[in-house]
């Protein structure tokens, strides 16, 4: 009798991009890419391709190498080692006018001496195209960005957000296959930061350019991104779809860095199918890629999916802990609940809010928990909270 076939392994969400990015077109591909200075490195060993119409997001704190990357894949700094090819040619050591980009950027360098209309056109007269066929791409251009009816006017009679578009319509108008941009709108007030991510989003679907993308802001991140590549100290520290990273980070800096997380340090019990730790014994999460299988660990839950007075006992699954409000904030459409366990450990609790939900005393005791599926089980970092 034959043996039962064994299914494949599921690859693991980064181990998909990787073959993705292998099968399909590739725009950008670095090899090794390092920067040095003195001393310092600032990227280190950097391997990434980025696919035809990707938008890939460069994520991370200060100092983590996203700039720096951006930078070397746009010509401005040479690297220290490590290769860059675009669009399959060697750009390694190309000047930045060579390479195809196009590039948007925080300060808006529109020329405040021309008109709209001869800020976008500016590029193309010095690629010396007709005056004809620069006044069709910039008409294009300005339809796109929305804003035909500001042709005539100068930078300083629009708003923040229409000095954007410009930017981003001066940009697109030669064409460009690949637009990198660092942290293009850390300018402008929140709600025209929201309204620029749609209008980016929309742009990127419609020109179905390759896009590069950098910034400190999770949420910019979050709402964007095909993919984000999160960023530490140098080098790559995860990367995936914003789904992956955000319900099933692999580190705890990754787990830290994008949303808000219940961090509960404990030790892995396998025999019991528990984890110990100043709470109590907590089950285990299910078998997760990456994860410790014994030792010690940190189990993982989002605010979300914390519960007040879960029923907690074996059949549920529902693990729960005891716990004192602390303070209870009201977030707009969320309510974010601050407690603390008996053991001095801080927890947070976030809930839908509406005008008539009542909010917890300060002081309340409650009971709160999560599903089997909510926790997420990951390896303890000694490096991790250090600048």
């Amino acid at each position: 009798m034959n043996a039962p076939m064994t299914p494949p392994p599921t690859p693991t969400a980064e181990e998909g991009i990787n073959r993705m990015t292998d099968s399909a077109t590739q725009m950008i591909r670095v090899t090794g890419l390092t920067r040095t200075y003195g001393t310092f490195t600032a990227l280190d060993q950097v391997d990434l391709s980025v696919r035809k119409g990707e938008f890939v997001t460069l994520l991370g704190p200060s100092g983590s190498g996203k700039s720096t990357l951006l930078n070397l894949i746009a010509g401005m700094t040479q690297p220290s080692g490590g290769r860059i090819e675009i669009d399959g040619r060697d750009a390694t050591h190309l000047p930045t006018n060579k390479r195809g980009l196009g590039m948007v950027f925080q300060n808006y360098a529109l020329m405040p001496h021309m008109t709209v209309f001869q800020n976008i056109a500016f590029p193309l007269q010095v690629r010396r195209l007709s005056k004809e066929e620069i006044a069709r791409r910039v008409q294009g251009a300005l339809k796109l960005v929305q804003l035909a009816h500001v042709a005539d006017r100068k930078p300083k009679q629009l708003s923040g957000g229409q000095q954007q578009r410009i930017s981003l319509a001066r940009c697109i108008v030669y064409e460009p296959s690949i637009i990198l941009m660092d942290e293009p709108l850390g300018a402008l007030d929140k709600k025209l930061r929201e309204d620029m991510q749609l209008e980016i989003k929309r742009l990127h679907a419609e020109l179905g350019v390759t896009m590069i993308y950098v910034t400190h802001d999770q949420e910019e991140a979050l709402s964007m991104s095909d993919r984000i590549v999160l960023m530490r100290k140098g080098r790559i520290e995860q990367q995936g779809a914003p789904e992956d990273l955000y319900f099933r980070p692999r580190t705890l800096f990754a787990a830290d860095f994008l949303g808000s997380s219940n961090l509960v340090e404990g030790t892995i019990d396998a025999s019991a199918g528990q984890f110990r730790t100043s709470l109590g014994a907590l089950p285990l999460p299910a078998p997760q890629p990456g994860a410790p299988a014994t030792g010690a660990g940190v189990l993982m839950v989002r605010p979300e999916a914390m519960r007040f007075d879960p029923a907690s006992d074996a059949a549920s699954g529902w693990p729960g802990i005891e716990a004192t409000v602390r303070d209870s904030i009201v977030l707009g459409g969320v309510l974010r609940h601050y407690l603390e366990a008996d053991n001095g450990h801080r927890l947070i609790v976030q809930e839908g809010s509406s005008a008539h939900r009542a909010r917890p005393q300060r002081g309340a005791r409650l009971r709160v928990g999560w599903g089997p599926d909510a926790a997420r089980l990951l390896p303890p970092d000694p490096e991790f909270g250090k600048t």
